[in-house]
């Protein structure tokens, strides 16, 4: 295979790759809003969609190890078709949680106290927002921006964080309220480890950038030191 051939089907992988992320990323908003909103017809959307994702997933680990193994890639092209295998499950795993969401909302059903918080909604939004911003870092092979998005992981944490407290109070004022809100505080971890997800994929950018592979996280004294996490715990709204 000529140098112009596999450039062809590397672009080909990475629109594909782009393709699944969007659709991840909307699943993840669309699974948080219409458990907000009550909307179980959403719900079951998410859920019927998430076998595509799954699709989508192995069809991507084909093609990769199908260039891996017959194209003998060196180098820069061989970590990229290598993270390009962790990506794609980060992604399936990402889709999980959204449908993880979809089948709580179902599960609640009508179901109306406690309310669904709107920081979930919010959570769900930064998430799918890191994980644009992350996967077109990695499509640029952009490795300083992809060091950067971690950041708003901690951001994530934080609105997890006031929904657990909030819940927590809830619980104690009325101990029967206890088995709707464990499912409130399972969708908002969905949502909380998803963003930790991101991270993982903002790591293997920088390995197929510069073939260094290390952990990447922030410090709640960093973002105290910007006045991010103050705001989120007093419930500023990001968007």
């Amino acid at each position: 295979m000529t140098r112009k051939t596999l450039d062809q089907q590397l672009r080909e992988l990475k629109d594909k790759l782009l393709i699944l992320g969007n659709q991840v990323e909307h699943a993840l908003v669309e699974s948080a809003e219409a458990f907000w909103k009550r909307d179980l017809e959403a719900a079951r959307r998410v859920i019927q969609a998430d076998q595509e994702i799954n699709d989508r997933r192995f069809a991507l680990e084909a093609l990769t190890i199908g260039l891996i193994a017959t194209q003998q890639p060196v180098a820069s092209d061989l970590r990229f078709l290598a993270a390009v295998l962790e990506i794609t499950g980060e992604l399936e795993r990402i889709g999980d949680y959204a449908k993880g969401i979809a089948l709580i909302n179902l599960r609640v059903g009508d179901r109306l106290d406690p309310p669904v918080p709107e920081e979930l909604v919010w959570m769900a939004h930064k998430a799918a927002d890191m994980l644009h911003r992350a996967l077109e870092a990695f499509l640029r092979g952009d490795a300083e921006a992809a060091r950067a998005i971690p950041k708003n992981d901690d951001e994530v944490d934080a609105l997890y964080l006031r929904i657990y407290w909030d819940l927590m109070g809830r619980v104690i004022q009325d101990p029967s309220a206890i088995e709707r809100v464990n499912w409130l505080l399972w969708a908002s971890h969905n949502l909380e480890r998803a963003a930790d997800r991101v991270t993982n994929i903002c790591e293997r950018t920088v390995y197929a950038v510069t073939g260094e592979m290390a952990e990447m996280d922030i410090s709640w004294d960093e973002l105290e030191m910007n006045g991010e996490r103050e705001e989120m715990l007093r419930g500023r709204s990001p968007f």
